[in-house]
């Protein structure tokens, strides 16, 4: 008789999307890193293969945190603070949840798996498609696109020198 593998905690779906592709691509990796957390623990691998996928969960979402900190920081975007702060208070409860797997005889639980797609759902759906709502109308982005669209056709242009290069 075949195994079935386990159903994912979180499905994906476009509804999630902020309009910003690196962004999007990022909260795709984040979502696949939960999953895997999830099957390690529906699998019983036990809870050092559970800490490594919450090792690099915790790392990947800092990295995807300053990304988005930064667009918003580039744009001028008005809820950094706040968003910068919901970053924070993830990332110390991730820090806190490290150490007690550490020091204190706890395990990863369904429990924490549903905290953090919750989390996570709800970020998305309101902080991130915030500023996604922002990053669309902003001035800074509309001339970037000129200006980008302009290098675009300069660049397809041939160029007498070109065969030089």
């Amino acid at each position: 008789m075949a195994s079935t593998a386990p159903a994912d905690l979180f499905q994906w779906s476009d509804d999630f999307n902020v309009n910003i592709q690196e962004v999007d691509e990022q909260h795709k990796v984040l979502v696949d890193l939960l999953n895997q957390l999830h099957r390690a623990i529906m699998e019983h691998r036990g809870k050092a293969a559970s800490r490594v996928i919450l090792d690099q969960l915790a790392d990947y979402t800092r990295t995807h945190f300053l990304l988005e900190e930064s667009l918003m920081r580039v744009l001028h975007y008005p809820g950094l603070e706040i968003h910068k702060q919901q970053h924070e208070d993830l990332i110390k409860q991730i820090h806190e949840l490290q150490h007690k797997l550490d020091h204190e005889n706890v395990t990863i639980t369904f429990e924490l798996l549903h905290f953090l797609k919750m989390w996570l759902i709800q970020h998305i759906n309101e902080s991130d498609k915030r500023f996604g709502d922002f990053f669309a109308k902003s001035q800074n982005l509309q001339q970037y696109q000129t200006w980008n669209k302009e290098v675009e056709q300069t660049m397809t242009k041939k160029k007498w020198w070109w065969k030089f290069w």
